[in-house]
């Protein structure tokens, strides 16, 4: 069963018309029912009614507008959810830490938290934890240890990211060439993971070399900021054969800046992003080396916070893994799994990897 179907089928069980919809016109058996209410609500949501926090430390970007409708409709397959409350840092550390000690304040039973700020966000997940709350940071790490700290932590391979684009940059690169790496917040773990990951396949060609600010040059995950950053890379950098960057979207907003420069865009491995495929596509014709690998941008990801978190709270079936695994989504050179893919019938700040339906992708861009 889909998850639209899934989704339906809880609400319309939270309002006591689940019976309506799925055996009209057909056997009143109890156990038949039962079943199909068993099926209408996924194991991960217990009976017990609960409230659910998301704390973003920051909100503000596409990436994480999709992730939040991710959220969304994730919680809306668990009919046990009777409030869902959405928190954005805004990029400020204060915020994001007040956000959850207001959370907390409010009474809910489970929080979600991006700790975007890193071990700064530390102090008030544990407080959280010890109050009692089903506290599951996300994404990037906070520190601490499940269990002394917060409940579970959902994390991914971001090393294992970092492997796949250092082994597509020795395909694109043919072991010789200079590499500029870019990221979101100074020392955040993913971005840290990503850069260890590229080193751990580079280390034995030597030929291909990180250049600029290391381990990988601050973007806070924001376009504005991130043309700039470029736009500086290359008046003071004559030979860039590659950008790295776990941040794509962002990344295609610099594109002008390589026009200006009168620059060609070189080899680029980042996440996957709707827009980006569609100006690569648009580019191609003036700049037709431009080559493009992406992983998957895991909007999705939060789903399986969410799963944990409300398992915990509500009494559900907790899911088989703390940890998403990494996996390669575009490259132009093999076109495996895909060929970098433009729909032109969503939004430029959609992503194709979402598990989204493209309805619910316009919804959570509000385009």
């Amino acid at each position: 069963m889909n998850r639209k179907v899934k989704g339906l089928l809880a609400a319309l069980s939270a309002a006591g018309l689940v019976s309506v919809l799925v055996f009209a016109g057909s056997s009143s058996s109890a156990s038949a029912k039962a079943n199909a209410r068993a099926a209408a609500v996924p194991s991960w949501c217990g009976p017990k009614k609960i409230t659910l926090a998301l704390a973003d430390g920051f909100g503000t970007n596409n990436w994480r507008l999709v992730t939040v409708g991710e959220a969304r409709a994730e919680v809306a397959l668990c009919p046990s959810i009777t409030k869902f409350i959405y928190t954005n840092g805004e990029g400020n550390t204060q915020k994001a830490i007040s956000d959850i000690n207001g959370d907390v304040a409010l009474g809910v039973n489970a929080l979600v938290d991006f700790p975007d700020a890193g071990p700064a966000m530390l102090p008030a997940l544990t407080a959280a934890y010890k109050a009692g709350v089903v506290t599951v940071p996300y994404r990037v790490t906070p520190g601490g240890k499940a269990g002394v700290n917060y409940n579970y932590f959902i994390s991914t391979d971001f090393t294992g990211a970092g492997v796949l684009w250092g082994n597509w940059l020795v395909k694109a690169l043919h072991g010789t060439g200079n590499v500029v790496n870019l990221s979101g917040p100074a020392g955040n773990s993913q971005g840290v993971e990503e850069y260890n990951g590229m080193l751990s396949v580079l280390k034995s060609h030597p030929g291909i070399k990180f250049i600029g600010q290391k381990p990988f040059n601050v973007t806070n995950w924001d376009a504005a900021q991130t043309q700039k950053v470029v736009t500086a890379i290359l008046a003071s950098t004559p030979k860039i054969d590659a950008f790295t960057t776990d941040y794509g979207a962002a990344f295609d907003s610099s594109f002008a800046a390589f026009k200006q420069a009168g620059r060609k865009i070189p080899a680029l491995a980042t996440e996957d992003s709707n827009q980006l495929s569609c100006d690569r596509a648009k580019l191609l014709k003036t700049n037709p080396g431009f080559q493009l690998f992406t992983v998957d941008s895991q909007n999705w990801m939060v789903r399986t916070a969410v799963d944990f978190a409300v398992a915990k709270a509500s009494g559900g079936k907790l899911p088989a893994s703390t940890s998403v695994p990494q996996k390669a989504f575009e490259d132009s050179i093999t076109g495996k799994p895909h060929k970098p893919t433009c729909d032109p019938s969503l939004p430029g700040t959609a992503f194709l990897s979402s598990h989204l339906t493209k309805a619910q992708q316009r919804a959570a861009l509000k385009a």
